[in-house]
């Protein structure tokens, strides 16, 4: 018996149900476009909603179905995907006023490999332009229109904390996967560099980019992660890996295993977060984990001062000839970023890199004494407005290329904000099945992966 909205199912629920034929591709989709009609006015998270081609699709995923030919868990799964992701026959703006018109040929890597799965499109999610900050998307997070969901991939988070797409995919080259996951009170993992293609990936900067999927728990994320990865020839950077096995990894026992705490940097003024933070902490090691004070490199402001350096300067060069033919069609905001990029000299990039390099292999050394790191997502809570919010907890583990995952553990609801809060985990490289076990059982201890929120209360 199904006894919540068809769009409320979790990836494993929907999967289950369809699998054993109780539900069909056609009424999930239908009941996605039916949330998507409802609340997409006061949300505002996508650019381009596909209705007609999801539900030809799901036509023929059921007749696939009723065929005898199940795909996997994906099986009829409607989602969405960030506007910078190539989608063949469908638009894609990357946010901004320089790609007016762009319909991609070709699909990137990461859609076909939803496709083969049987998964189902249901529209592009905005971006801020080109996944950069600034040129803010109208995106209002769903636990409170008035504050924002965060960016760049601010409508892939808020599309999923609406119920408006079983999952979603984003990017980060920041801070723009983990932090609207927190916002929303979403599971996402940054996989390790490479992990997963970026082939037909707009670039917001090639050595820091990451493709990743907004979802409502470990175990869905672990389903994705696994439809996903694996090395793809037209991207050079993808590692030479093919599919990892984590659904099936992720009741491995954890105890025993040991948290590492930060001591210093990962700072927030804000109590709520302090005490979430302290409750995830505790219901950890209830169920086995140990807990380690670890020092960080001391030179994290210079690290992150490389990572921008970095950033602007592979920015540059992508939209070099774009940015020489229409300065004038970019937002204030990016194209005062490519200016930066522009000024940046060889031996500033250079030296960014070194810094780079030796900031990855010290924070490699920390995992010969701890099994993961755990911090706040974010400093503080979603803001009033459009702002999308500081990625400053994320950028070190972007700039490493290391795993990490947000998991949600409370809600701030001083002032009547009921706001989600995040917490971080981070591993060593290639270790996702860690994190995801970690992230899955504490979710099957706690229920703040659970929650909804209602949009009609504000």
């Amino acid at each position: 018996m199904i006894t919540k909205p068809l769009n409320e199912l979790s990836i494993t629920e929907a999967a289950e149900l369809i699998k054993n034929k109780m539900i069909s591709p056609v009424e999930l989709t239908q009941s996605y476009l039916k949330r998507i009609e409802e609340v997409e006015p006061a949300v505002q998270a996508f650019v381009t909603i596909t209705a007609e081609q999801a539900l030809q699709a799901a036509k023929e995923s059921e007749h696939k179905l009723m065929s005898g030919d199940y795909l996997g868990p994906l099986h009829g799964i409607p989602y969405g995907a960030k506007d910078i992701i190539h989608t063949a026959g469908i638009r894609t703006s990357a946010g901004s006023s320089t790609y007016p018109d762009f319909v991609p040929e070709n699909n990137a890597t990461v859609i076909d490999k939803l496709q083969t799965a049987g998964a189902i499109l249901l529209g592009k999610t905005t971006t801020t332009e080109y996944a950069f900050q600034g040129g803010e998307p109208p995106t209002r997070n769903p636990w409170n229109v008035e504050h924002t969901p965060g960016g760049s991939s601010s409508g892939s988070a808020a599309a999923v904390a609406a119920g408006m797409a079983s999952f979603t995919l984003g990017t980060q080259t920041f801070g723009s996967l983990l932090r609207p996951a927190s916002y929303n009170g979403l599971t996402c993992m940054k996989p390790t560099y490479g992990r997963v293609s970026r082939n037909g990936v707009i670039t917001a900067s090639w050595s820091l980019d990451h493709v990743g999927a907004f979802t409502r728990s470990a175990q869905d994320n672990a389903i994705v992660l696994e439809a996903l990865a694996g090395q793809d020839e037209l991207d050079p950077f993808s590692l030479p890996h093919g599919k990892p096995d984590l659904t099936s990894t992720l009741m491995h026992p954890i105890s025993g295993m040991v948290i590492g705490l930060p001591s210093s940097f990962f700072h927030t003024d804000e109590p709520a977060i302090m005490v979430a933070i302290e409750s995830a902490i505790a219901v950890l090691e209830k169920i086995g984990m140990q807990t380690k004070k670890v020092d960080l490199p001391p030179y994290m402001e210079e690290t992150l001062a490389a990572h921008r350096t970095v950033m602007r300067a592979e920015a540059a060069a992508f939209h070099q000839e774009r940015f020489a033919e229409a300065a004038d069609r970019y937002g204030p905001t990016m194209r005062e970023q490519l200016e930066l990029g522009y000024q940046t000299s060889a031996v500033d990039y250079l030296q960014a890199q070194r810094i780079r390099t030796l900031f990855r292999s010290e924070m490699m050394m920390l995992f010969d004494e701890v099994d993961v790191l755990l911090t706040p997502s974010t400093p503080y809570v979603a803001p009033y407005g459009y702002k999308t919010g500081s990625p400053i907890f994320n950028g070190p583990f972007t700039n490493t290329g290391l795993p990490s995952i947000t998991v949600p553990i409370g809600f701030d609801s001083t002032s009547g904000k009921h706001l989600p809060i995040g917490m971080q985990l981070s591993g060593p490289h290639m270790r996702e099945d860690r994190l995801l076990s970690i992230a899955h059982h504490y979710q099957q201890t706690t229920e703040w992966h659970l929650a909804t929120p209602s949009l009609n209360s504000h």
